[in-house]
């Protein structure tokens, strides 16, 4: 779906106690808001969550619990979990996903804020679609509220300094949201809640709390679906870094935790081409990361913003590069996308997130089977069919973010998550346009169906890539008089 483009991503919540329903629901969200972040938590978590609800907020919540056969049922948890939220100081846009429920809790459900109630059993990727699109335009509604609610206050006060003053310019109300200003409640619609003050300021205010010992958290740059990245002053270093939280307790029955295989597979791979870890821990049951903050930003930004043919090249031979190292160590990657691609200020980049990296050892399916790990734009097919992977499956998301940075599209997209794996597996090699076929045979080895027919070393890549710089390069230079 599509937003304005000053509107900051959505920040979506899936909580449910099946975590193969939650992944199927995650995987229809990419595709539906490829812009959002989405994290999951089971209800035991969701319930820790709600008390530090502050800190931990969102703006669309998919809650999938049992409504029970009445609104008086004691089993009806997701009744007891919407009364909850109410009592928070700010709350998100609600969907209901009902396990046992019927007309009479569908109707408690939406008096209690929920904005839709959806049958767990009747749920298809249709009407998921239609009461997410209801939703985000509804949380679109608040947002513009609140914002038109904040720009009248900073003008009143703008007005009460200075009686002869008659606006607020719109730099001095962004400075305001940022500084923390509260804002005042905005008028409710019809049948909902009043406003109260927003979660982003709250946020702002207390996020010089020294929530991890040694760190204050500056700002929250970044969201999974199972962490928190905050911009954040090291008291040991002297300077910033990147502190990546998880959102849920660690489960010491659970053996290793998924920042500390992350903290593992990074610690094995020392090189420029991939960041820099400086700290691994956890305090108060939840783990933390440490890492170098490359304030330059993420390919996917770089893409957004245009990338020339040139430019795409060097990115690709540097992606190669990291990708060799990776391997190297003994690693495949399984989740490389561009918002994975972190840029350096030499325009080098480095390899972040390796929540779901695994040996080469032909080891590497996923711990739940039938769960997919991973983004859909960017899964090889046999990574969509749940099959062991190797080098090749990195390459071949390569390519996906190749195609992507000459023709500033994805090849794969469709209305639900389904549909773009199914494309990976079944659809033929997309065709770059005639201005770009030079790169198609290239193309084709990296997007190869079998992954027998695709490259298998990154430095057939960089070499193959290095010959198309220097063609593209000759192309452009203006041909002798």
């Amino acid at each position: 779906m599509t937003s304005r483009r000053s509107a900051p991503p959505a920040r979506l919540l899936i909580v449910d106690d099946d975590a193969r329903y939650s992944e199927w629901l995650r995987h229809h969200l990419d595709v539906l808001c490829p812009q959002a972040s989405v994290s999951m938590l089971n209800l035991a978590e969701f319930e820790r969550w709600c008390t530090m609800f502050s800190g931990r907020d969102c703006d669309l919540l998919m809650l999938a619990a049992d409504f029970g056969s009445t609104p008086e049922d004691a089993a009806a948890r997701g009744l007891s979990l919407l009364r909850r939220l109410r009592e928070q100081p700010a709350t998100p846009a609600v969907i209901a996903i009902a396990e046992n429920g019927n007309e009479l809790t569908a109707v408690r459900a939406l008096q209690l804020g929920a904005v839709d109630y959806l049958p767990k059993r009747l749920l298809t990727p249709e009407r998921l679609s239609t009461a997410v699109r209801v939703a985000l335009r509804r949380v679109e509604r608040r947002v513009a509220r609140r914002l038109a609610s904040l720009a009248n206050l900073a003008r009143d006060q703008a007005l009460n300094a200075d009686p002869s003053a008659t606006a607020t310019p719109p730099s001095a109300v962004a400075a305001g949201a940022e500084a923390g200003t509260p804002e005042s409640p905005a008028p409710a619609e019809a049948g909902e809640e009043p406003l109260q003050p927003a979660g982003v300021a709250a946020l702002l205010a207390a996020a010089s709390a020294e929530v991890i010992p040694g760190y204050t958290l500056r700002l929250k740059i970044g969201e999974s679906e199972k962490a928190v990245v905050y911009l954040a002053t090291s008291a040991h270093r002297g300077h910033n870094v990147a502190l990546k939280v998880s959102k849920t307790l660690r489960d010491e029955a659970a053996g290793r935790q998924f920042l500390e295989r992350e903290y593992t597979a990074i610690m094995a791979v020392r090189s420029p081409l991939v960041v820099e870890i400086y700290d691994y821990g956890v305090h108060g049951g939840f783990e933390y990361l440490a890492m170098e903050y490359l304030p330059r930003g993420d390919l996917k930004a770089r893409i957004q913003r245009g990338v020339s043919e040139q430019e795409a090249l060097h990115y690709l031979v540097q992606i190669a590069s990291a990708l060799q190292v990776v391997h190297e160590a003994g690693l495949v990657h399984r989740d490389l996308k561009p918002p994975n691609v972190m840029l350096r200020e030499n325009d080098g980049v480095a390899l972040i997130d390796f929540g779901l990296a695994r040996s080469l050892d032909g080891n590497t399916m996923s711990t739940h089977t039938g769960v997919l790990l991973g983004s859909p734009y960017y899964m090889s097919p046999e990574q969509a069919l749940g099959e062991s992977l190797d080098a090749r499956s990195d390459f071949y998301s390569l390519g996906i973010i190749c195609y992507e940075m000459l023709t500033g599209q994805r090849p794969y997209t469709g209305t639900s998550a389904m549909e773009v794996l199914q494309q990976h597996v079944s659809s033929p090699v997309p065709q770059l346009p005639e201005r770009l076929a030079r790169y198609q045979p290239f193309l084709n080895r990296l997007l190869a169906k079998s992954r027998g027919e695709r490259f298998t070393t990154a430095t057939e890549i960089i070499v193959a890539a290095a010959a198309l710089r220097v063609g593209a390069a000759g192309e452009q230079q203006p041909s002798a008089a």
